[in-house]
């Protein structure tokens, strides 16, 4: 039994790996965005970047889902930006089976990929603040880490491999 977090900033490409991987292995799949509350939704589409207090209950949502699946022994594949630190420890903490997925790229190539998609809630106004919050993962939070500027099936491939 495995548990995939993948985050990164948004944009980066999360969901499209992450139901992907989710299909390849035939594993349950939870898109963290679709957990946010209305509120959090609607402050992110007007531009307002959410705060700590706004992400709690939502983080703690996916953890939920997370010990749900645990519980049940199913693997799966959750998708959140996870940026800080601090966010990880709800997620993944002292879960040896919860791995973390770190999509890295820079700010230019995710920032054209955001402007090309159509139908989110999260406008490209947003990426610098996504930025500035990112802390990248430690090597003591055991991460993958796979840079988003390779192709699609090389970026699957390298997270298959792990999974």
């Amino acid at each position: 039994m495995t548990v995939l977090v993948i985050m990164g900033v948004a944009g980066c490409g999360k969901t499209t790996l992450g139901a992907a991987v989710a299909a390849r292995r035939g594993w349950a799949f939870q898109e963290g965005d679709a957990l946010h509350p209305p509120a959090n939704v609607a402050k992110m589409a007007g531009g307002t970047p959410l705060v700590d207090e706004d992400r709690w209950p939502w983080l703690r949502t996916i953890a939920g889902v997370i010990d749900g699946w645990r519980a049940a022994g199913q693997s799966g594949v959750v998708t959140c930006s996870a940026l800080k630190r601090v966010y990880r420890e709800i997620l993944i903490g002292d879960r040896a089976d919860v791995r973390l997925v770190y999509l890295r790229g820079d700010k230019a190539l995710i920032g054209g990929r955001m402007a090309a998609r159509k139908g989110h809630f999260m406008p490209t106004t947003l990426l610098d603040s996504q930025f500035a919050t990112l802390e990248e993962p430690g090597a003591d939070e055991r991460p993958v880490v796979i840079d988003v500027a390779q192709d699609s099936e090389t970026v699957l491939a390298q997270v298959l491999a792990v999974a």
